[in-house]
């Protein structure tokens, strides 16, 4: 970032200083493309919620379908979009093939709208052990994949035509993101920078940040290992009893979440005060996604999931980052097993 603080100039200035800009801008855009797996197209945004924004308000789609479960921006970017309901059970939660199949099927080309990790409760919403996929592709639809929670961790999985990536989520800095687009034809132009498809001018110190936080970023360079993760979200589920068997009508499988986003309800407490409560011994969740975290209704996310009003009124989520240590892990639960 210092480095494109140096470099204080629009990178679409033909000037000689807008010319140095844009030669780094480029530099980068490769560099996360290689990263990411991705070779495809690229477009730099200010976060996920301005990415999501220009492929469902831009694709060449005359249809959005959009999962139950999507980030609170998909349904801002697209509040009239047809949206899929979840099927709960015991082992995980995922999408109504068979009501995606028969909403495929009218006419219209359609954009599907599914995240690859939900951000409230770590579900990989994604398998190769339902159909989903097969189901979309099958249909010849467009889609895109919010892969905030999962970029940087792993790679762009299923070959999406639209991914949404945000640096915050694998290290980098607040408010730069990206959408990934297979092909510039499957999308309108808007004017402006980004060869048309985004106005305003790049951000380009947090651009370079974001580049240098994905080559040096990845799960094994994290301080806690999968394992750890795994251990610590049981420690937290054997404590409450009962109560994960609601609970984990939302975070399904051990093995198909990830290990780094946890839902957790408390026997007793509310949500806000279990945040109240935890900021003052030092730690930061949140209740539901930060975005809609402020407000007191119930988690929609939760409650498309199928978890009970009077549990996901106590859950709060804890996500772990890639400087969590082992120790914190620990102090965490301890601070979790003395809440009455």
């Amino acid at each position: 970032m210092d480095e494109g603080f140096r470099i204080w100039a629009n990178p679409s200035s033909p000037h000689a200083e807008g010319r140095k800009a844009k030669a780094a801008l480029e530099d980068a855009r490769e560099r996360i493309k290689a990263a990411l797996g991705w070779d495809g197209e690229l477009i730099f945004t200010s976060g996920a919620s301005e990415a999501l924004w220009i492929a469902l308000n831009r694709a060449k789609a005359k249809r959005r379908i959009v999962s139950a479960v999507e980030h609170d921006a998909v349904f801002r970017a697209a509040p009239d979009a047809e949206v899929a309901p979840i099927v709960p059970n015991r082992l995980a939660q995922w999408i109504d093939v068979n009501w995606l199949d028969d909403m495929l099927q009218k006419d219209g080309k359609a954009l599907c709208a599914i995240q690859s990790i939900n951000s409230e409760t770590g579900s990989y919403m994604w398998s190769e052990a339902n159909s989903l996929s097969e189901v979309v592709r099958s249909h010849d639809a467009l889609v895109l994949t919010d892969c905030s929670q999962s970029a940087g961790k792993f790679g762009i999985e299923l070959n999406p035509d639209f991914a949404v990536v945000s640096a915050h989520k694998f290290g980098g800095p607040i408010g730069v993101g990206a959408l990934l687009v297979r092909d510039f034809n499957l999308l309108e132009p808007i004017g402006g920078h980004e060869r048309g498809y985004r106005q305003g001018t790049e951000n380009l110190p947090a651009i370079l940040g974001m580049a240098a936080a994905l080559e040096c970023g990845g799960t094994e360079n994290w301080k806690t290992t999968d394992a750890q993760q795994y251990q610590f979200r049981q420690s937290l589920y054997d404590s409450i009893g009962d109560y994960a068997d609601s609970i984990e009508l939302a975070t399904a499988h051990p093995f198909l979440s990830c290990p780094w986003i946890t839902a957790i309800a408390h026997p007793t407490m509310s949500a806000q005060a279990l945040l109240i409560r935890l900021d003052a011994m030092g730690f930061a969740v949140s209740a539901g996604s930060a975005c809609s975290s402020g407000t007191l209704k119930k988690s929609r996310v939760l409650d498309a999931f199928g978890v009970p009003d009077d549990v996901a009124e106590r859950t709060i989520r804890v996500s772990l980052g890639w400087s969590t240590t082992p120790d914190e892990l620990e102090r965490f639960a301890e601070a979790w097993r003395s809440l009455t």
